[in-house]
């Protein structure tokens, strides 16, 4: 399925050999499912799982359908992607991808993959996970290595523990990191990132303000570790009737303003110019796109 148009608000994790959770997690409302074959999985059980999600890729569901498989250079990323690797799947998530020669690796076996399968070329899609600091610091080239990828997402949890840093609740010591995905992922010509999961289940409002922070930031959506946050996630990343509204009456006032030769305007006090506009252009070309779904629903 095409994942180039839609929208990527919420991904939400459920561990891939838990049928009640991966049943309920394809009911639910986030844009895409995850199907988890690394941290939720141990180790004993993860050739068993790997059949449980293959099976579940035939289940009817709304949302576009992941598999999370195991890092490149552990004894499990092969197995997984060979059992997983089939019609009904949406993309795999690839973590702690620090290096352009792991990732084109893996996007190389893909695409052997996919010619074996009967599936089009670059069908599947790929999103490495930025999560550690070699991987922070050689994304560029990561991103630059000429494959498939066309987002990344963000991993707070291993990110912290790989630099020995404290994972707060203002989240403000993850500034840099963020800021350097978002910037590589433009520079790159790619989509904006995911964010990283929010883990305090009893907060929803720091999962909130954790939200908004990604949006500011650049990101496009976020990943969630529990279906209550799917809510959350999409009403923050999801333009509000006040922003379509301005952004609508931007798009009218700027038009006319330029049918008369003019390309800057004042609006309700606010500086009017195209930057204005074509940020305005986005939040409706975005809502759009989420109504559409929504509808389809």
């Amino acid at each position: 399925m095409d994942t180039s148009h839609r929208p990527l608000r919420s991904f939400l994790f459920a561990p891939g050999n838990h049928a009640r959770r991966v049943e309920k997690a394809l009911s639910l409302d986030a844009d895409a499912v995850i199907l988890d074959l690394e941290d939720a999985v141990a180790i004993a059980e993860k050739p068993a799982a790997r059949t449980f999600v293959a099976a579940a890729l035939e289940r009817p569901r709304g949302a576009l359908l992941y598999v999370r498989v195991n890092a490149v250079d552990t004894g499990f990323c092969y197995g997984d992607l060979t059992t997983v690797v089939q019609p009904g799947l949406d993309g795999i998530i690839l973590p702690k991808v620090e290096s352009a020669a792991g990732l084109a690796t893996i996007d190389w076996l893909l695409a052997q993959l996919e010619r074996d399968r009967g599936l089009p070329h670059g069908a599947i899609d790929l999103v490495p996970i930025i999560e550690t600091a070699r991987g922070v610091q050689h994304i560029d080239a990561i991103l630059a290595a000429g494959t498939r990828v066309r987002r990344v997402a963000f991993g707070a949890g291993d990110f912290t523990l790989d630099v020995a840093m404290t994972w707060s609740r203002s989240e403000t010591e993850l500034a840099h990191a963020r800021s350097v995905i978002v910037t590589a992922s433009r520079a790159a010509g790619i989509d904006a990132p995911l964010d990283t999961v929010w883990v305090d289940l009893t907060d929803p409002d720091g999962l909130e303000a954790s939200a908004r922070t990604a949006l500011a930031c650049g990101f496009q959506g976020k990943m969630c570790i529990h279906p209550d946050q799917i809510a959350v996630v999409n009403r923050v990343f999801t333009p509000t009737d006040a922003e379509i509204a301005f952004a609508d009456r931007v798009a009218a006032a700027f038009a006319k303003a330029e049918a008369e030769g003019s390309a800057a305007i004042q609006l309700d006090g606010k500086f009017i110019d195209y930057p204005i506009v074509y940020r305005a252009q986005r939040v409706l070309q975005k809502a759009a796109v989420i109504r559409a779904r929504e509808a389809r629903r």
